[in-house]
């Protein structure tokens, strides 16, 4: 831009951020780029089509190398003084204006970033301004470490806490620090759960689906049953953390492929067996198929226990909220602390219509029973007349923001929601509003999770997922199943990513940068095998995938 321009506090007059879910703030306000970094790419990639802000910076700077400038290094340029925060982010826009797909995993891999500036003192800047360095950030960590601490391989412990007792780091690149650094000193392996919490589920106990017996079934209501599951020969089944899920793969009746589906453990972690228990659903092909045939001694297929919605151990208060069969994985937690003799600060929260509804009434009760400080609200919203206020219930009406409010839950709880997607949105909205940090309150949906698509659409698409409407003619390789939105579709010879082809099914996905950098889009796969196009920066996790830049080698089946 020609002529003075005034920087604020969030962006500079005229040259605003387009998708302000991946930047802008305030902590992203300005991006910086390097004219030496022109001339590097130039010659790597072989281009002389370059034009100034040809990597989305607001700042085209002559100096301030990537190696040398350290987060919190303070600089006055014009009327204006700003404060290094953080690298640039990995978004797949600079891709698409370099006309690179690769060029986000270029940036961390050749260690030439670039980065953002907080503005602390609001002015005037123009082209052909000095740039005046007023104060080093401490630890003098440079970008280009900051950026290889995160995104590449290694982490050492020491980088990382050394990276945290920087002030000037964005708050959101100190909770990756944070998440890597608890991963560390819970001896967590795999993965980067700086980037993920898909990462921060453990190696799951074996790869692809096995075959267990069920070994009793028990009606829990009119609709909801039980299944115990345990090896064929009798032997102790790998322990399962505390809200983690199994996926079962079932035969259908019809020639469209198998059933997959997963649900929650309900019984006590480190049993010999897991339990599971399923609401039939009115037009669940895969809860309808185990009401009718499931029983004792059937065989199923089945997948290793899996999932992020786990509790936490800590000496730390918890919330434990549910409603309908939205119970089991919470149930699975309060096991846990019930086991664990817990001397910690317990809110049992739970909502059914009355008691031919609720769940599991005598075994939380007993269960609640052995903890010496838990608080329990149990609400119906139609009580029966023969229903006891004070024994079968605490509250008439629905588990409410009213009633949430009353309770004067310390800011320090980690609370745990499960129940319908109303339900969970109400729940985290209180509790947020009620004091608890955002990142403390954790949610466990049954179906496909939100996707996210930064700079996209809002909203997405939204028709239910599908067959893709154009598939190509060539052979069939393998097939993927996405097993949270019941479908499996045939991969084709030369097909797309995985990303993509969740894409042309509107299987809700997560993406940032689409080229093995981010690990937004880092999944659990069920069973299968993948092929990686290019190389991501670092591999996913035991048991993982990343979407972006992979393809199946053998038919797959994943989490999504």
């Amino acid at each position: 831009m020609a002529g003075p321009r005034l920087v604020r506090r969030l962006n500079i007059e005229g040259d605003g951020q387009g998708d302000l879910a991946g930047h802008g703030g305030e902590q992203r306000a300005v991006m910086v780029y390097q004219l030496d970094s022109y001339r590097y790419w130039q010659e790597q990639l072989g281009r002389d089509d370059f034009v100034m802000g040809q990597f989305g910076e607001n700042f085209t700077v002559d100096g301030l190398p990537d190696d040398e400038v350290c987060i919190g290094d303070r600089y006055r340029i014009g009327g204006a003084v700003f404060e290094v925060t953080q690298p640039r982010v990995t978004c797949y826009r600079v891709g698409l204006r370099m006309q690179e797909p690769r060029m986000a995993a270029l940036l961390v891999s050749h260690g030439r970033p670039g980065f953002y500036f907080r503005v602390l003192t609001e002015g005037t800047v123009q082209a052909g301004d000095e740039i005046v360095r007023l104060g080093t950030g401490p630890e003098t960590m440079t970008v280009a470490e900051i950026d290889a601490l995160l995104y590449l391989p290694g982490h050492p412990k020491d980088q990382v806490e050394r990276a945290l007792r920087i002030e000037a780091l964005s708050p959101g690149w100190k909770g990756s620090f944070e998440a890597l650094l608890e991963s560390a000193q819970s001896a967590a392996g795999g993965g980067n759960v700086g980037l993920t919490a898909a990462a921060a589920s453990p190696a799951p106990a074996w790869t692809g689906f096995q075959r267990l017996r069920v070994s009793r079934v028990q009606a829990e209501s009119d609709t909801v049953s039980s299944y115990t599951l345990q090896t064929l020969d009798g032997a102790a089944l790998p322990a399962a953390l505390a809200g983690q899920f199994i996926t079962l793969r079932l035969p259908r009746e019809d020639a469209d492929g198998p059933l997959i589906r997963t649900y929650s453990l309900s019984g006590a972690p480190g049993s010999a067996d897991y339990r599971i228990s399923v609401k039939r659903e009115p037009r669940g092909a895969a809860s309808g198929w185990l009401h009718h045939h499931a029983i004792a001694g059937l065989e199923l297929e089945v997948a290793a226990p899996r999932g992020v919605f786990t509790l936490a151990e800590g000496p730390g208060p918890v919330v434990l909220v549910s409603a309908g069969v939205g119970i089991t994985p919470v149930l699975a937690m309060l096991h846990r602390l019930a086991a664990l003799q817990t001397q910690r600060r317990v809110w049992w929260l739970h909502g059914a219509r009355n008691s031919d509804d609720v769940l599991f009434a005598g075994e939380v009760r007993d269960l609640l029973g052995t903890l010496s400080d838990a608080r329990v609200r149990v609400c119906f919203s139609r009580p029966l007349p023969t229903d006891r206020i004070g024994e079968d219930y605490t509250d008439a009406g629905r588990l409410s923001a009213d009633l949430i409010r009353t309770l004067d839950l310390p800011s320090d709880a980690t609370a745990y929601v499960c129940g319908p997607a109303a339900f969970m949105d109400d729940m985290v909205q209180v509790l947020t509003d009620s004091g608890l940090d955002a990142a403390r309150v954790r949610t466990e949906a049954f179906g496909a999770a939100a996707g996210m698509t930064p700079g996209v659409v809002a909203g997405g698409s939204e028709r239910a997922p599908h067959l893709p409407d154009r598939q190509g003619d060539g052979p069939v390789r393998a097939t993927v199943s996405f097993s949270r939105s019941g479908l499996t579709v045939p991969w084709r010879a030369d097909g797309p990513t995985l990303l993509e082809l969740a894409e042309a099914c509107d299987v809700p996905v997560r993406w940032s940068c689409r080229t093995g950098v981010c690990h937004n889009c880092e999944t659990a796969t069920l069973s299968g095998t993948v092929v990686y196009s290019p190389e991501p920066v670092e591999e996913p996790a035991p048991g993982n995938v990343l979407l972006c830049c992979s393809r199946p080698r053998t038919d797959v089946v994943l989490d999504l």
